[in-house]
């Protein structure tokens, strides 16, 4: 039987962004919007000509993950880039395990986790720059990964 704790959904804004395996115990990346976490499977239908229904059967092909997209305010750190300029640059080893949790209302329990495996960097968009604005400068980072766990 659930708790009243588990029952509850968790809200959206509790969530910390680890890059790479090297620091696993620092959110190295502070976002305020994620998107496109996902996973897509395949399905390809086949009937044989002896079958005696007149309906395809359904056999599960291919997966894909879709690109995830990142979002944080404009801080002034190259991290980021500098992923972004290895890869542009052809250092195919340079794939990365992006791990995102959202955390519990306190901030002291992982809710749940999403493991972005073997990514990479695949667009980058800076802020739209406006003398008159008053909105925080954005940047938005798109990952291509090639598969995705949810624990």
């Amino acid at each position: 039987m659930a708790t009243e704790r588990e029952a509850l959904p968790y809200s959206q804004f509790n969530f910390l962004v680890t890059i790479g395996d090297d620091q696993p115990d620092r959110a190295q990346a502070g976002f305020q919007e994620i998107s496109g976490l996902g996973m897509e499977i395949n399905v390809a239908e086949y009937r044989a000509g002896n079958t005696n229904d007149n309906t395809p059967i359904k056999i599960t092909g291919t997966y894909k993950v879709p690109d995830i997209t990142l979002k944080r305010g404009l801080m002034g750190y190259l991290d980021l880039y500098s992923w972004l300029d290895e890869v542009r640059n052809g250092e195919q080893d340079k794939l990365k395990t992006v791990k995102i949790d959202l955390l519990s209302e306190d901030r002291g329990v992982v809710a749940m986790s999403w493991k972005l495996l073997m990514a990479r960097p695949i667009k980058y968009t800076g802020p739209a720059l406006n003398g008159k604005g008053t909105d925080v400068a954005v940047e938005e980072l798109v990952l291509a990964a090639q598969r995705i766990e949810v624990s």
